[in-house]
């Protein structure tokens, strides 16, 4: 398995992200998703000469590469290599040497390097192994795709395609999967990929799909794998912990359900009531501590997506604590 990335990375809705979080010099930022560090570098070329950002990734090679690129920063960065999803006591850890922090980031996509070129089998598109974690080197007890597809019962695998991917064929894909490992351990994504096409061509025949077969369920395997959408939720109550009043929230997400978390703890958090309707009298005592800046998600524009059409199914949320 190759452990070499490359600096190939191509941060998406860049300008945007700029835009809204408005980093000024000796700003202090939260990258809770460093990746390579695209965002990161664009925030500090803007807080100099003394702000500092805290970035945090749970990939140790994703950490490497974006020591590289961020190295003309060095004395103000802190790179540290855990999940978001324990920001809170990260910031308690090393917030000091941070102090305070006008902005967090969350940018919720892959690095190129990641999917091309990671060999842990996030794509389809090549023969590798079925790993799918983000933590790496791999954690001891860190389940894998291969885990999952191996010893799952059916009607969980079921779910979890139909959830976490929206597949329509999540039951028929689920029983194949559990019909072929009777015979053989899935092990490589060439053969999870075999058998969502084997699937797709028996109800559907030859007719040409805008995505492939096996797009949804290698999504939702990921998903599952490294519990992304529980870490969000985690998350994001933590990051407006941490901003002092006036600091800004912005998450980056790329599939419908993370963007639906984002949506929904904006809404909830910029209202003062979060009661259900039928109650006459507010019960809750709730009271806002947000209010939204980007009343419609910010996503890419039509140059953004030719040069670089992964960035399509990106949206942008911006808050602001008050």
């Amino acid at each position: 398995m190759t452990s070499t990335f490359y600096m190939s990375h191509t941060p998406v809705l860049l300008e945007e992200v700029i835009k809204y979080l408005d980093p000024k010099p000796d700003e202090n930022f939260i990258d809770g998703t460093l990746g390579e560090g695209g965002h990161s570098k664009e925030i500090l070329k803007r807080t100099s000469p003394a702000g500092k950002l805290l970035g945090i990734d749970q990939d140790g090679e994703a950490i490497k590469i974006a020591g590289e690129n961020l190295k003309e920063f060095r004395e103000r960065v802190l790179l540290v290599q855990d999940n978001f999803a324990n920001l809170k006591n990260i910031f308690a850890e090393h917030g000091e040497k941070i102090g305070k922090v006008k902005g967090v980031l969350l940018d919720l996509g892959f690095s190129s390097s990641q999917i091309e070129k990671s060999g842990r089998g996030f794509s389809f598109e090549r023969d590798e192994p079925l790993i799918m974690t983000l933590c790496w080197p791999i954690a001891p007890g860190q389940i894998t795709a291969a885990d999952i597809v191996n010893s799952y019962p059916e009607k969980e695998l079921e779910k979890i395609f139909k959830e976490y991917g929206e597949e329509r064929l999540a039951r028929v894909i689920a029983q194949r999967i559990v019909l072929r490992r009777k015979s053989e351990k899935i092990l490589r994504t060439s053969q999870l990929s075999e058998i969502a096409a084997g699937a797709y061509k028996k109800f559907y025949g030859n007719k040409t799909w805008r995505t492939r077969p096996a797009t949804k369920i290698f999504m939702a395997l990921r998903i599952a794998v490294n519990s992304e959408l529980e870490n969000l939720e985690k998350a994001l109550p933590q990051a407006l912990e941490i901003l002092p009043r006036g600091g800004k929230l912005a998450a980056v997400s790329f599939q419908s359900l993370e963007d639906r978390i984002v949506k929904i703890f904006f809404r909830r958090e910029s209202r003062d009531c979060v009661c259900e309707k039928i109650l006459l009298e507010c019960a809750c005592r709730h009271q806002k501590t947000l209010k939204i800046i980007t009343k419609k998600p910010i996503i890419p524009s039509l140059e953004e997506i030719e040069k670089n059409p992964k960035a399509r199914s990106a949206k942008l949320r911006v808050a602001e604590k008050i």
